[in-house]
């Protein structure tokens, strides 16, 4: 916390190693919030250079009182809404229009072990709210409180999302397991 509050500080002078050491200390756990959120490598990938390019270019006016990893956490997650906003209408247009936007999507890269495979797919499995409570808490390391005022839900609301989305996670994978 003390690393992230120096860093912060000199970021904000303009320091390029610090936004360097920022970038590095948080690109993996930003990178697996947004491959939870969409189920897919490459957007992702696009997704968290957005945010890191965003967030390279407001150094002179960037204040943020919470933790570093929570604001970048915050932003991956709006980036993802919108993108997924931006999908939702331009499928809705293209369904209207009559066009097909059924391209067969290219094999997502193996990053994980085939046991990270098995709890990505049950992770996708859950719904959005839910999704996005349980990963936010476990890969960006998110407060219920923080949580709950991303979502602009109550913190009692927020717990019960990420206890019913870990109970359904380990009913999918136990019933994976036994088969």
């Amino acid at each position: 916390m003390l690393e992230d509050e120096l860093l912060k500080w000199k970021f904000r002078r303009g320091s390029k190693e610090a936004l360097a050491r920022i970038y590095e200390k948080h690109l993996n756990s930003m990178l697996t919030l947004a491959t939870g959120l969409l189920n897919n490598t490459s957007e992702a990938q696009d997704v968290v250079h957005d945010v890191f390019v965003s967030f390279a270019k407001s150094a002179g006016g960037f204040q943020v009182r919470g933790s570093l990893g929570g604001y970048l956490a915050t932003s991956v997650v709006n980036r993802v809404r919108d993108r997924k906003r931006r999908l939702r209408r331009q499928a809705s247009r293209d369904a209207a229009f009559c066009v097909s936007n059924e391209s067969p999507e290219p094999d997502q890269m193996v990053i994980f072990t085939e046991q990270a495979n098995r709890l990505n797919q049950a992770i996708s499995q859950l719904p959005d709210d839910q999704r996005e409570v349980v990963l936010l808490r476990l890969t960006a390391g998110m407060k219920f409180r923080d949580i709950a005022k991303l979502q602009q839900i109550s913190i009692n609301t927020a717990q019960g999302r990420y206890r019913y989305g870990l109970d359904k996670l380990r009913s999918m994978l136990n019933g994976e397991v036994e088969e």
